[in-house]
């Protein structure tokens, strides 16, 4: 094999692709990099039995072939390299990259060894490819970190027809985002649990690209592919039954109060300096302001006021303040709405427009109050 192509184009694939592999590949065949290339472009794959990544770059290829390479140590190399041409050519078990004066020479690995990735499951639908990476990235905020309850790290896509539902709990915190999307099949009605670090990912590298193309297997391979812009990345579901959380968003609050986004965000941050470890942020709506404040006896204290709007009695809730920062951090409005039934229930939160009118609705945040002493 070889094969000629510009060292940005080659850094950033080999980059893409490396992020799926494994730290800890059940087999050493997995902490490779597939290349192959043929017909005037070189596609690059990786895959761990769970995740797995595919793209193509156009090439000026010489020889025809396929290798096997380690990942990691290809996707340093190639940033490490200055800008200009990279030739990649195989002789025997090696491999060898040139770049203007630097030369590397790397041992490939038995591609035969390496297990056939699984194909893209037929395309389900299309979803805006920026609009689905907001509602990612407002959704996975809510997702347990805790490997030891797999269920809650992921995110449950609940697909009906031509609106797509992510949700996401820890058990502290809930969030929910609706986005439309374009089903290949009108009046499709399905759901799949997806790993949070899947569609965190997806976000990231191929919301920018245009339109995303979701592709869930309607068979027991429990498969969801994701492609755009060349690049296609597979995963298997999350096993398990979901809770029925949709359930726990009150059907009627009659408390609501509205306060400026950026505003309440450094409000927040300043105050908690003084919360330890585990220690909430108060906040006390009364009518036209904001009282926000942290730290008790003889420890260090913080307050800070804000003008709010409040429609419904006076009232004094705590939060965990990472949980509320991260909620409030993803609301792109001006102004965020709480809506409460009481102080110890959970909290709902959504993003507002302007101070007067009603919450847009597509994007609901719950979080779970602080118990306070009294």
């Amino acid at each position: 094999m070889k094969f000629r192509v510009e060292r940005d184009v080659l850094a950033e694939a080999v980059t893409w692709t490396a992020r799926s592999l494994s730290p800890r590949p059940p087999v050493p065949v997995l902490s490779g990099l597939l290349l192959k290339a043929e017909a005037g472009t070189v596609s690059l794959s990786s895959f761990d039995y769970e995740t797995s990544a595919r793209l193509e770059i156009p090439a000026d290829i010489s020889a025809e072939g396929t290798i096997l390479v380690s990942g990691r140590l290809l996707a340093d190399i190639c940033r490490s390299l200055p800008s200009a041409p990279v030739e990649v050519e195989t002789d025997g078990n090696k491999v060898t990259l040139t770049c203007r004066r630097s030369s590397f020479h790397l041992a490939t690995m038995p591609e035969a060894e390496y297990p056939p990735l699984p194909a893209l499951p037929t395309i389900s639908g299309t979803v805006p490819g920026d609009s689905f990476a907001q509602a990612v990235s407002q959704v996975i905020i809510a997702a347990s970190k805790d490997d030891t309850l797999p269920i809650l790290t992921g995110v449950r896509m609940e697909i009906e027809d031509d609106l797509i539902t992510l949700l996401a709990t820890d058990r502290y915190r809930l969030a929910m985002r609706e986005v439309p999307w374009k089903p290949a099949t009108p009046g499709i009605s399905t759901s799949a649990l997806v790993k949070a670090k899947t569609l965190n990912e997806v976000a990231k590298t191929l919301g920018s690209s245009g339109d995303i193309n979701i592709a869930l297997a309607d068979d027991d391979s429990r498969l969801i592919g994701f492609e755009s812009g060349g690049r296609t990345t597979t995963s298997l579901l999350v096993d398990g039954d979901y809770p029925k959380i949709r359930s726990l968003f009150p059907d009627s609050t009659p408390i609501h109060a509205t306060v400026q986004t950026q505003e309440l965000v450094e409000a927040v941050r300043r105050v908690s300096l003084v919360a330890e470890r585990n220690t909430p942020v108060r906040l006390a709506f009364t009518q036209g302001q904001l009282h926000l404040d942290a730290g008790t006896g003889e420890d260090a204290q913080a307050s800070e006021e804000l003008e709010a709007q409040l429609s419904g009695e006076d009232i004094t809730v705590a939060f965990n303040p990472h949980y509320l920062i991260e909620g409030l951090s993803v609301i792109e409005t001006k102004f965020v709405r709480f809506s409460f039934t009481t102080a110890p229930k959970p909290a709902m939160i959504t993003a507002q427009q302007d101070a007067e009118g009603e919450d847009q609705g597509d994007y609901r945040y719950l979080v779970m109050p602080v118990r306070l002493p009294n």
